[in-house]
């Protein structure tokens, strides 16, 4: 096949290479240095010709979409509930689906703060296993009124948290701990929610084959891949307020043994969300009052 020279071109090569038109076409306009939303501008330029540096690009950025190597790695960036993150191999991908969490979150929450309440004053989160701070990220943008902390094992990955809040301007803090276990989570009060999109594949799971170019250790867990929400839940009580909701992503099969977890943690209110594929994604409990 002959070296595409238009962007019509280029996006027929990615369609015979088997490369999804949606990935193409974001890899397409980060190769040309444009918004990476701005779609409709291909169709409007599509006999454009690319410059060299723009084809050099586009050949690099298509040969590592063929290694498997995930768009927003590629790209740097990855729009997640109306915000735009700076990521890389240092932290997971985040995904759609994880849009489930922080929707439910923002359900869990008072639209104001009247007495009584759970939540005295504004409410008090934490995300733990934050990654690229998607998730704190976006419940302090929804909800500017709360307190958001963020946890995470990883000093590389909360560096990309730290710099994605430096950019967004948003003030969540931030915090190096193995789940809830560093004495400055304890030390930092109760809280009313806290929500965690943790590590959930089992070890040795094939579907670890695509998932080559991201970090390991935040994607599995143990035999059943529930050895980090096992610890979670059973840290968590002793870190909510009376009342406090505890929600957790899992597995596409894990929503009946989280649910029982929760149960035997004392938990009330236990119940699953669904995603966008009407899968079981999240499950949750409210701690008693």
């Amino acid at each position: 096949m002959h070296t595409p020279a238009t962007v019509a071109e280029c996006l027929r090569q990615a369609q015979t290479l088997g490369v999804a038109r949606v990935d193409a076409q974001i890899l397409l306009l980060h190769s040309l240095q444009r918004p990476l939303h701005d779609r409709a501008w291909l169709l409007a330029h599509d006999s454009d010709t690319l410059t060299p540096a723009q084809a050099a690009a586009w050949q690099d950025a298509l040969k590592r979409r063929l290694q498997g190597e995930p768009v927003a790695y590629i790209t740097g960036r990855k729009d997640f509930f109306g915000l735009t993150l700076a990521v890389d191999a240092r932290v997971l991908d985040p995904r759609p689906d994880t849009e489930t969490l922080v929707e439910w979150a923002l359900d869990c929450l008072p639209e104001s703060t009247p007495a009584p309440s759970p939540f005295h004053g504004s409410p008090r989160i934490l995300d733990l296993g934050t990654g690229s701070g998607a998730v704190a990220l976006a419940l302090q943008h929804a909800r500017p009124d709360a307190t958001v902390w963020a946890v995470d094992a990883s000093e590389d990955a909360l560096a990309v948290a730290r710099a994605n809040a430096a950019r967004l301007q948003l003030g969540v803090q931030f915090i190096a701990s193995d789940w809830l276990s560093a004495e400055d989570v304890q030390h930092t009060g109760r809280f009313d929610l806290i929500v965690s999109n943790p590590p959930y594949v089992a070890d040795g799971d094939p579907h670890l084959a695509a998932l080559t170019h991201e970090p390991l250790q935040a994607l599995t867990s143990g035999p059943d891949g529930l050895n980090d929400i096992r610890q979670i839940i059973a840290q968590a009580p002793a870190c909510l307020a009376p009342g406090g909701w505890l929600l957790l992503e899992h597995g596409w099969d894990q929503a009946a043994p989280v649910q029982a977890l929760l149960r035997e943690a004392g938990f009330e209110q236990v119940q699953s969300r669904r995603d966008l594929g009407g899968i079981e994604r999240c499950t949750g409990g409210q701690l008693a009052v």
